[in-house]
């Protein structure tokens, strides 16, 4: 007969308990507060049980958050920072690869996207996703302006006819 193997329990010790009691009143999230209650109410000797009733949650999230805390201390408590990877280049490098666009702009000739993104991909060495060249775009302050084909305050082609009609004739 196989011995029946016991769940590991971790032990929060006292002293423990009242170190996260104090960071507790230093942290503005609530589920961070919570994790971090949960293992104070552990340190002061709860039952994970009686710590999900108190917290309104499961056993099984208690124990998870415990076994963090007690592996990786409060590092793991706390909300991981997240890096975003869609950035090829640091701000500075993309206002400098867009300055080029932005004189052949200022100089009248039209500028398309598919030619920026073009070339931001060359230059990233990689493939980018379909809206990558409007984040960064957007983020240099690109807006879309389209020519127009006419301007709104031009009279019809009848009311000039007329009109040149009328200077012929006087």
């Amino acid at each position: 007969m196989e011995a029946i193997k016991k769940p590991k329990t971790y032990e929060i010790s006292e002293e423990q308990g009242k170190e996260i009691s104090k960071l507790r009143k230093t942290i503005d999230g609530k589920q961070v507060d919570k994790r971090l209650r949960a293992v104070q109410l552990r340190g002061e000797g709860k039952k994970n049980q009686e710590i999900a009733e108190i917290l309104e949650t499961s056993s099984d999230v208690i124990s998870q958050w415990v076994s963090a805390f007690a592996k990786g201390g409060l590092e793991a408590l706390l909300p991981k920072k997240r890096e975003s990877h869609r950035h090829n280049m640091s701000f500075e490098e993309e206002a400098a690869f867009l300055a080029a666009f932005e004189e052949s702009g200022e100089a009248g000739q039209l500028v398309e996207v598919s030619e920026i993104k073009r070339a931001y991909q060359e230059l990233a060495g990689h493939q980018t996703g379909g809206g990558q060249i409007y984040y960064v775009l957007k983020r240099h302050g690109w807006r879309k302006i389209k020519p127009r084909s006419r301007h709104p305050k031009k009279a019809s082609h009848e009311v000039i006819e007329t009109s040149k009609k009328l200077t012929l004739e006087s």
